[in-house]
């Protein structure tokens, strides 16, 4: 076992070496202060030797050192095909590696994996037994069957290309998945001109959320505004190039401008065309900078950012989650909703009820053709549902009124100015807490305890049992699928207990004095909402 994990460091070790050899041949400047780290458990880091200070440059990338499909060898199958964006730079990264050490990227392409960890390339068994219940379940099954589709469309038709003659054994479907796992976590947006690549260097930054150390930025050529440079911005890969490929888009560029003509001269390709930048974009910088935005001490991680984003999104395009994250939500489908709605009123009922809330123009969030609404990190349900949910079990007297003040309302925007104080006691401000009442707290409680059970049998506590038995490195994917489940329930968990408190709430305020007064002149000695 020594001898083996002794080979398999001499090798991470020798991978390094080579990457910086051809780094230094491309013309890719990266400080001495940085260590890259190939670590063979964890995968590749980036380490600081010395203090760095904010402001530091830490590498010039030129930008046709990137691997895209402008500078690739598979230029012109690509544009043969009329292919671009992600599946134009999937083609020319299995098409670079298929031409081995001939690839100009060859020692780049060496110290990548063959494939991500990502759920994308997990089995389906897997996805059904590690992620059922999770925000990512649906969608990734969803994707697994467009990308097959893409490959089917896109990719298989590639080999009958008479004039390039492709090796089928780099063009499988198993190969088109694990490099669609790579540019999910991995590429960047380049410029106008270059769109999406592979980035050599810049993809080494591990994430940490909301602790950026170093950063990309970028002077468009159509546009003098920085952008924000994170990973994420560019990878929500759903894979469905023909549904505008919803993923963000990564921005990273250079705090200044330098002069272009920067050319790969010396590198070998098995093309013969010379890459070059049309007229319009000579004012964009060639290469790329990385400067640090705050210190870093010498020994600890320099971290990238790829963005605010929960674990359900870091699983699903990265492939990792994080503890106690605090962009993590839950998302309680409508359809959820209506499966309740359907358990106490009639189905007429129910269509009478959302379709009123419509009127009054409120709606779920969309994606996807799924309409959800969104627990936050804390448990507090989107406006829009409790707004729904307060419809939905008004008495019937209550619902007609409020039906025909609907119809004599001069505009919508009158009429949601009124609803807070149509249906809540006579106050104009709309809050989360005015529409939380026995009833809705009731319904909201019933509601996210079937969201939970969609998660199987297993408890909460049970699920946190697991994780503490569970390697992180050994068993990754049950690792993170359960860190994601976790997040997921304590959520809801949270919502349980927003909605119970908020409901004695209200509850107690219509217990006041000045309350039971009014119920009792109007000989009302009901139970109170």
């Amino acid at each position: 076992m020594a001898t083996t994990t002794t080979t398999v460091t001499a090798t991470a070790t020798r991978r390094v070496r080579a990457f910086k050899r051809w780094m230094k041949w491309q013309g890719i400047e990266c400080s001495d202060a940085l260590q890259l780290c190939d670590c063979p458990s964890t995968g590749l880091s980036v380490r600081a030797l010395c203090d760095l200070r904010e402001g530091d440059m830490v590498a010039r990338i030129p930008k046709l050192t990137c691997l895209t499909i402008k500078t690739s060898a598979a230029r012109d199958l690509v544009e043969a095909a009329g292919l671009d964006g992600y599946l134009g730079l999937s083609v020319a990264l299995m098409f670079e590696r298929g031409l081995g050490e001939t690839s100009a990227w060859a020692p780049y392409l060496h110290h990548l994996p063959y494939q991500e960890c990502l759920p994308l390339v997990w089995t389906s068994e897997e996805i059904d037994t590690l992620l059922s219940g999770t925000e990512i379940h649906k969608t990734l099954k969803e994707d697994k069957a467009l990308i097959h589709e893409d490959w089917k469309e896109n990719i298989l038709p590639l080999l009958k290309l008479e004039p390039f003659r492709l090796d089928p054994s780099f063009f499988g479907v198993k190969d088109y998945f694990a490099v669609k796992t790579l540019i999910a976590s991995r590429s960047f947006e380049i410029d106008d001109y270059h769109g999406y690549g592979m980035v050599p260097l810049a993809d080494l930054f591990n994430h940490k959320t909301a602790a950026e150390d170093v950063h990309f930025t970028s002077v468009s050529s159509h546009s003098e505004s920085d952008n924000e440079g994170d990973r994420s911005e560019m990878s929500e890969q759903s894979n469905d190039e023909h549904d505008q490929e919803h993923e963000r888009t990564h921005s990273v560029s250079s705090m200044d401008r330098v002069e272009k003509g920067i050319a790969l001269s010396s590198r070998k390709s098995p093309s013969d065309s010379h890459v070059e930048c049309p007229m319009d974009l000579e004012d964009d910088p060639a290469e790329l900078e990385m400067i640090m935005v705050r210190d870093v001490k010498a020994g600890a991680e320099v971290y990238n950012t790829y963005g605010s984003l929960g674990n359900a999104a870091l699983l699903h395009r990265y492939g990792f989650t994080e503890p106690d994250n605090p962009f993590d939500i839950v998302n309680i489908d409508l359809e959820l909703v209506l499966q309740w709605s359907l358990s106490l009123f009639s189905s007429r009922c129910s269509r009478a009820r959302v379709s009123l809330w419509r009127r009054l123009g409120y709606y779920g969030c969309v994606s996807q053709n799924s309409e959800y609404f969104e627990i936050s990190f804390g448990g507090e349900p989107q406006m829009e549902l409790l707004i729904l949910l307060h419809i939905m079990l008004l008495s019937e007297d209550a619902y007609h009124k409020f039906d025909l003040a609907i119809a004599a309302a001069g505009s919508l925007d009158e009429l949601k100015e009124g609803i807070g104080k149509f249906l809540c006691d006579g106050t104009s401000e709309m809050k989360r807490d005015m529409f939380m009442n026995k009833k809705v707290g009731r319904a909201l409680l019933l509601i996210v305890e079937m969201r939970d059970g969609l998660y199987g049998t297993s408890s909460l506590e049970d699920d946190i049992e697991a994780l503490g038995t569970c390697c992180p490195i050994k068993e990754r994917k049950l690792y993170h699928s359960l860190m994601l489940r976790i997040s997921e329930r304590r959520i809801l968990e949270k919502c349980r207990t927003y909605s119970a408190d908020a409901a004695h709430m209200r509850v107690s305020k219509r217990g006041s004095p000045r309350n039971k007064m009014k119920r009792t002149r109007n000989g009302d000695c009901g139970t109170p909402l």
